[in-house]
């Protein structure tokens, strides 16, 4: 990591640690110019005068891959915005929750939701410092988690966006998701449309995606590319699925459930880069891997005899 970058990420961090006591902060960029953290709504009247870094991709990670983090985007309507509601489920994810939080945030997205998975570190503190809505699940599953966050929502919410809060999803391509939205129910992050985003995927995670693609191929004759946790879907479409997996299974049993209810699908090319920090509870442990490799048979099988009875 750079001088630069390590810079940055002390900002960053002082500026989350500040945020109980106050509304914002201004962190100064990489190129000179400021990165607004912490507004839920952006008013640009209050920062008419302000020097906007004009870097959209700030390298604040390993290898020079990084996190990035937008200033304020003018260009998406309000209302749509307020109608996304972001589920992000967190396991110990306190060295790149914030990023992560400061991009959604950026881009105008304020109804976001952390669900706090049994976290042993500062996880949910940092969150809520952010000023956005935590939840608790404590028995660890990545579906529960997801299904946490998916309860009790806003009449006004009419899509659901999913994420890791572990720096790898690219939310820098979120306007062309909103781009697509009228035509489609739901929209998924494809890490495997460039040779960046194959890169970083770890062999396990490629096998893992050429066997659940091409079962599903198989069995219901929809050829998708990829399970990438960046996904936006449909609050209507989303409840019609009936979701019932509670683990790892949830993101596979969403594209399914898609097929068969007939959904308008499309996946979006993102360019994927490795997680920021910590270790994934799957990808980089043999052990997790084929435990998540056995929920893939089980999940399509329970999935197929499903419709059969």
């Amino acid at each position: 990591m750079s001088a630069g970058s390590a810079g940055f990420l002390h900002h960053l961090h002082t500026a989350a640690a500040q945020l109980s006591g106050t509304d914002a902060a201004l962190i100064p960029g990489l190129d000179g110019g400021y990165v607004l953290l912490g507004l839920r709504r952006f008013h640009p009247a209050l920062f008419h005068a302000v020097p906007w870094s004009i870097c959209r991709r700030q390298s604040v990670g390993n290898s020079g891959s990084g996190m990035t983090l937008d200033h304020p985007q003018p260009g998406a309507a309000p209302g749509l915005l307020d109608s996304i509601q972001v589920v992000i489920p967190v396991r110990d994810e306190e060295h790149t929750l914030a990023h992560v939080i400061a991009q959604l945030q950026g881009q105008g997205l304020r109804r976001i939701r952390v669900v706090d998975n049994g976290s042993r570190d500062r996880s949910a503190a940092i969150a809520r410092r952010l000023g956005v809505e935590v939840l608790s699940e404590p028995t660890p599953g990545y579906g529960r988690a997801c299904w946490q966050g998916c309860r009790t929502l806003d009449p006004a919410t009419r899509w659901l966006l999913f994420c890791d809060g572990d720096g790898g999803d690219p939310l820098e391509a979120l306007p062309r998701f909103l781009e697509l939205l009228s035509d489609h129910d739901l929209l998924l992050g494809d890490r495997t449309a460039t040779a960046a985003g194959r890169a970083a995927l770890t062999p396990l995670q490629r096998w893992g995606n050429r066997v659940a693609t091409g079962l599903i191929a198989l069995g219901w004759g929809f050829r998708y590319r990829d399970l990438g946790p960046l996904r936006l879907v449909r609050r209507s479409a989303f409840e019609a699925m009936g979701m019932r997996d509670r683990g790892y299974g949830w993101t596979l049993e969403m594209q399914v459930r898609a097929i068969e209810l007939g959904l308008r699908i499309r996946e979006v090319p993102i360019p994927h880069r490795p997680r920021l920090a910590g270790h994934s509870k799957i990808s980089g442990r043999w052990g997790a891997s084929l435990r998540a490799g056995c929920v893939i048979l089980t999940t399509l099988g329970r999935l197929r005899l499903r419709q059969w009875t």
